[in-house]
């Protein structure tokens, strides 16, 4: 009967669990969620800043083996793909530093509009490169 007992209480703790985790989901960005999910799933044995960590040393992996993966003949396209998104986010840190409620927001925004022009400047440079390798030389 105790054997019972115990594996009931355990189902009312997994249970809440996930009655906490679908509340996450809804309420959270998908980060949050997820570290809290694996928090309350494991007991707390898992804790959420460790678990979204590890997502980030993965991205980082996976990034490096995807990006050197990429041959010399579709480099030029990517970094043309690159620039577009990049151009996507100078929109959006125009409008933070804009917009900005606070001064701690339009110091983001600028840092990023800085970044990003720094990233399309030197995207355009680095295929203007590569599209030079396939350039007949002249004699």
């Amino acid at each position: 009967m105790d054997a019972l007992q115990k594996a009931l209480d355990q189902l009312d703790q997994a249970t809440a669990a996930v009655r906490l985790a679908v509340q996450d989901l809804a309420n959270a960005p998908a980060g949050d969620a997820a570290g809290n999910a694996a928090h309350a799933l494991s007991g707390g044995a898992i804790d959420p800043f460790v678990f979204r960590f590890a997502i980030f040393v993965l991205a980082i992996f996976v990034g490096y083996y995807v990006v050197w993966s990429v041959t010399p003949a579709l480099h030029t396209p990517l970094m043309a793909v690159t620039n577009a998104i990049s151009s996507v986010i100078v929109v959006g840190a125009l409008l933070a530093v804009g917009i900005a409620a606070s001064g701690l927001a339009a110091g983001f925004g600028f840092v990023a509009l800085v970044l990003v022009s720094v990233n399309i400047f030197g995207g355009f440079l680095v295929t203007q490169r590569m599209l030079a390798m396939y350039k007949k030389k002249e004699k």
